[in-house]
């Protein structure tokens, strides 16, 4: 919004002209997004308690956990609400690639707000079936993605491959599927990940300021050239959108850090998962997701290991999955696990980010 009121203020005031730059805008966004988060969140929790809006525990989980039941839920609620506030207060909202990531977001937000208001009102972790949500997911992702393909014109189906100049694949109309897979399994993977106090909110900072660089780079023409990377005019707003994502994180830190105050519940985890995934379809960074989100993708494949190994052999490869809880029950402290866990996420950001040189 004030990228556009700026064109006409800045003839009155000149210093209104600094809204021009998308560095200032971002800055800005992530001001604003941490603002909102530190502001309101405090209100949310209280209203949470007061209508018994509690988070029931697993009974197949951890038994240490149980002590978590009834602790606020839906935070995420708050966290997506700022993200997307500040995103569209200082992004281009004529940028059709602002409102597929702003889409994504909001559509996997709602799916996850039906899901924990299903799981909060009868007190049971089922919520929406496992088959909804994938209808859900993939509906919503095959129709942005499509939103992308048809009506951008210029926008690219070449998925590249990290680490490699030259080598890339034109999927042409498999784009879509491979892109909506890319999105929805982001999406579940970071659910996945969100069992433990501040455990999520890490990695997705860090990935989210990977993508901002990615799509900052993508979006500068001189930049995109230099590094011999696909020059994406517009992209660079959504460096605004990931500031906003790092913002928020931030602020929902404050309050899920351990002991958590308030968890984030689906409506946060479905839907920042969705926005990353959709991040790395838009800047062309599909496979370096692998790379950026390998925390996600840790945990993901924990389970599919688990589930596997049983089904064929009637053995467990883990404890208990996913890959966070086998830990716990070994012995390992919860604070312990979330801490490494973020170093190994910034580690994994800087190499996804190095792999726009090492080519």
């Amino acid at each position: 919004m004030f990228y556009h009121l700026q064109y006409i203020l800045s003839e009155y005031v000149g210093a209104f002209n600094v809204l021009r730059y998308l560095t200032f805008r971002s800055m800005m966004a992530f001001l604003v997004t941490l603002a909102l988060v530190l502001l309101l969140q405090p209100s949310f929790i209280r209203w949470v308690a007061e209508k018994y809006l509690g988070q029931p525990i697993r009974d197949d989980g951890p038994e240490s956990h149980q002590i978590k039941k009834g602790t606020p839920t839906m935070g995420g609620l708050v966290v997506v609400s700022a993200i997307l506030i500040g995103t569209l207060l200082f992004a281009d909202l004529t940028n059709l690639y602002v409102w597929v990531v702003v889409g994504i977001t909001v559509i996997y937000g709602a799916l996850g707000f039906v899901d924990d208001f299903s799981k909060i009102k009868v007190q049971n972790t089922s919520g929406v079936s496992a088959r909804m949500k994938l209808v859900w997911q993939f509906a919503g992702a095959i129709a942005l993605v499509s939103l992308l393909v048809f009506c951008k014109e210029g926008f690219s189906t070449v998925v590249h491959v990290p680490f490699f100049k030259t080598l890339a694949f034109d999927l042409g109309y498999m784009f879509i599927p491979f892109t909506a897979l890319v999105i929805v399994g982001t999406s579940n993977a970071v659910n996945l990940t969100d069992g433990l106090d501040g455990l999520v909110i890490g990695p997705v900072m860090t990935t989210a300021f990977a993508y901002g660089v990615f799509a900052y780079v993508a979006g500068n023409a001189r930049i995109a050239e230099y590094l011999q990377i696909a020059y994406i005019p517009g992209c660079g707003d959504l460096a605004i959108f990931a500031a906003a994502i790092v913002a928020g994180g931030l602020g929902f830190l404050w309050f899920n850090s351990f002991p958590a105050q308030v968890f984030m519940g689906d409506v946060g985890s479905l839907s920042l998962g969705g926005a990353l995934g959709m991040l790395a379809v838009v800047t062309k960074q599909e496979l370096v997701l692998l790379i950026a989100g390998g925390v996600f993708v840790a945990e993901a494949l924990s389970v599919i290991a688990q589930v596997a190994s049983f089904k064929l052999t009637g053995k467990r490869v883990l404890r208990m999955a996913p890959l966070h809880h086998h830990f716990e029950l070994k012995g390992m402290a919860e604070p312990k696990i979330i801490v490494r866990a973020w170093i190994i996420s910034v580690v994994l950001a800087l190499i996804a980010i190095a792999t726009l040189k090492l080519r």
